[in-house]
């Protein structure tokens, strides 16, 4: 099965790559503000489930354009793909993307693949039997502490993300690290987080199809992932934290007090950084009409400058 995945994600990779040599060319439209498609995601969907369903027939899907259309409804066997994690970077040129294929059975993720098609890397994971780049078996990094650490991240793009939350927990955990990145794939910084590249990984408001393949190469690179508050079952809860074992404890001490799952006291302790936040910079919200405003109001609180003809210069 995992062969039949590798084979299916480096279908949908050369449909990538082609039309990578004529970006300006592809079609796009808008989910939603921020969110886009193209033609490529769907040519390579198509190609991954063709080949997924030509070997098993009886096996279900959940892929992030056609959701459940394809496959078989009652399987215990799930396909969960993601066909160009990353369209923002292939669109713009930025070649930080890949394709993401994983296989849950009876809900439990056993097989994984992520493909990155411009570096014609191909990560993979079995359940038990290790996590992989190419034919190198892979280990998380063995830093211990965050301090020392280079932790990846995504920021909230879409309208309704909180991103004041978000900003707070970033604030806390570029002050704790040696440096943050947002590359702008989830599955490919999860598979970052498998082969040591980076050491950690934190995001909010994710999919299945962002995360399943890379959560079973990060366990299978000696790594752990979660929610925010360190819960193991992650997958349809929109947050994800990933690093090796003692890096992911410092990060969840950190960020599950923002977790959608935190208890009281740590929700309140948020909402009152924040109200401080708001009053300390009352600015920070406004938006570009208020600016303007404010800015008409100070011009004519201004004295009339007086013209004293032309100035001598020297």
């Amino acid at each position: 099965m995992l062969n039949v995945a590798v084979k299916a994600a480096r279908a949908a990779g050369a449909i990538i790559n082609r039309a990578a040599l004529d970006v300006e060319a592809v079609r796009v439209s808008t989910k939603q503000t921020n969110d886009f498609v193209t033609e490529v995601d769907h040519a390579a969907e198509a190609a991954i489930i063709e080949t997924l369903l030509t070997a098993y027939p009886g096996h279900g899907i959940l892929a992030e354009e056609s959701g459940s259309e394809h496959g078989a409804k009652d399987s215990e066997f799930i396909w969960i793909i993601d066909p160009l994690d990353g369209t923002t970077n292939f669109i713009h040129g930025f070649p930080i993307y890949c394709v993401s294929i994983a296989l849950a059975v009876r809900g439990k993720i056993e097989q994984a693949v992520v493909y990155d098609p411009t570096r014609n890397d191909i990560y993979s994971a079995s359940k038990g039997r290790g996590a992989y780049l190419n034919d190198r078996r892979i280990r998380v990094a063995k830093r211990t502490r965050l301090q020392e650490c280079l932790i990846s991240t995504g920021f909230p793009y879409r309208p309704g993300d909180k991103l004041k939350p978000y900003l707070h927990m970033l604030g806390e955990v570029i002050s704790q690290c040696a440096g943050v990145r947002r590359p702008g794939a989830a599955a490919l910084d999860l598979a970052y987080v498998a082969a040591g590249h980076s050491d950690g990984f934190f995001e909010p408001g994710l999919q299945p199809w962002d995360v399943a393949a890379g959560s079973l190469l990060v366990t299978e690179a000696g790594g752990l992932i979660g929610n925010f508050t360190g819960e193991a079952d992650f997958l349809h809860q929109g947050e994800c934290v990933a690093g090796n074992p003692r890096i992911y404890g410092q990060l969840v001490a950190t960020l599950g007090k923002y977790s959608k799952f935190a208890g009281a006291g740590d929700k309140a302790t948020v909402r009152q950084a924040l109200q401080e936040d708001a009053t300390a910079n009352p600015s920070a919200g406004a938006t570009l009409s208020d600016v303007k405003t404010t800015l008409k109001a100070k011009k004519a609180r201004l004295p009339a400058a007086r013209n004293t003809g032309p100035q001598e210069t020297h």
